[in-house]
């Protein structure tokens, strides 16, 4: 049985004043980024959460755009919006992924689903947060958020993976020079 991703990515990006669906680092856009990373973990099929159809295109297989009609509610109406997508397909679950982390890497998705029977979260900041794996069991409680505080009740005491480095989030043009800076780095190491 196959897992979900749900790539949230209709958010209005009001910090940063553009759209940080379409920043491009690296040669690709930040959701083609986060799209990329969700594919090589196996999950399938990608759900993307977007305000327009025209926000994305990709014509890779299993990924599916999800629109959703309430994003000025918040977070929890595209987790609302992805979550009932996916529970249209057979999967033991789903991996719910912001699409400006650019240090998620495929590695730390599988990490997430190692245990399909538990909340599994990222842990960084100090907190849990996203990505983060839900199995199939919780998606009504998924269904029921409310607003703009997302997954973060029922991550509270999740099981979680550790990863620092996914404290990095794009949300002003601060964190876009810091991500630049992070994906120079690691572009080195390599």
């Amino acid at each position: 049985m196959s897992i979900a991703a749900v790539v949230l990515a209709a958010g209005f990006s009001r910090r940063l004043g553009r759209s940080k669906q379409d920043i491009v680092l690296d040669g690709e856009t930040l959701l083609h980024r986060s799209v990329r990373v969700a594919l090589g973990a196996s999950l399938s099929p990608v759900i993307v959460v977007v305000r327009e159809a025209s926000e994305y295109s990709d014509s890779a297989n299993n990924i599916v755009l999800a629109i959703n009609h309430d994003a000025g509610e918040g977070i929890a109406s595209s987790i609302r919006c992805g979550i009932h997508l996916a529970s249209s397909y057979d999967v033991a679950g789903a991996v719910l992924l912001a699409c400006d982390q650019p240090a998620l890497t495929a590695d730390h998705l599988r990490a997430l689903m190692k245990d399909k029977q538990r909340v599994t979260g990222s842990a960084y900041a100090g907190s849990i947060g996203v990505p983060a794996y839900f199995p199939a069991t919780s998606f009504p409680l998924l269904l029921q958020l409310c607003g703009d505080t997302g997954a973060r009740k029922l991550l509270l005491n999740a099981h979680a993976i550790s990863a620092e480095d996914l404290r990095l989030d794009i949300d002003t043009e601060q964190d876009l020079s810091a991500a630049c800076a992070f994906l120079e780095r690691d572009r080195s190491r390599g």
